[in-house]
């Protein structure tokens, strides 16, 4: 355990960041995992829906600094690939 008081608080805060970014990483999780259960039934209107709240949520995770803005990037584009192939048929 630290001496140092600085220390001490510093334990404390990053706590706390780690409780928000196991919130918001299993939050970006769940509604990805959502959007793709919609894509995978083929229903456009829904699909359309849950992908921008995915996208939203993942836009949310970087602005926050829970993830990086290249794995950000990564994750919308495979999201968008994937919605674009169902809108085609090809999947």
């Amino acid at each position: 355990m630290a001496n140092i008081k600085s220390q001490k608080k510093r334990i404390l805060t990053n706590e706390k960041r780690r409780q928000r970014n196991v919130a918001v990483r299993s939050r970006v999780k769940t509604v990805v995992k959502r959007a793709d259960q919609v894509i995978a039934a083929k229903d456009a209107d829904k699909a359309k829906a849950e992908m921008l709240a995915a996208i939203s949520e993942i836009d949310r995770a970087c602005a926050k600094g829970v993830i990086h803005s290249n794995q950000a990037a990564r994750r919308k584009s495979s999201l968008q690939r994937r919605y674009n192939q169902m809108q085609t048929g090809n999947a």
